[in-house]
């Protein structure tokens, strides 16, 4: 439905897994920090945006958010578009 094809979602470590209303304007940092921000086990700059392109095939974007959070790099602080999906893996120990 229209409904879930205008989400954004975020998922991994993360504080709460969240999947919401795409609102223009939004970013990565802006999902990521309306999850609650990272768990303790992330490894954030191996997090990783899936978006579906014209074709219909995913692409996955390195998103190095490590460095938009801890030394304001904004490079990687993409824009949303709905239906995006961010993923945050947990570190390796």
């Amino acid at each position: 439905s229209a409904d879930f094809r205008n989400r954004v979602r975020v998922t991994g470590a993360v504080n709460q897994q969240v999947s919401t209303a795409y609102r223009d304007g939004m970013t990565v940092m802006d999902l990521v920090l309306s999850a609650g921000g990272l768990t303790e086990f992330a490894a954030p700059n191996k997090t990783l945006l899936y978006r579906k392109n014209e074709q219909g095939e995913v692409k996955a974007y390195a998103v190095m958010l490590k460095d938009i959070l801890d030394k304001g790099k904004l490079t990687t602080n993409y824009p949303l578009q709905p239906s995006d999906i961010i993923t945050i893996p947990e570190r390796s120990f």
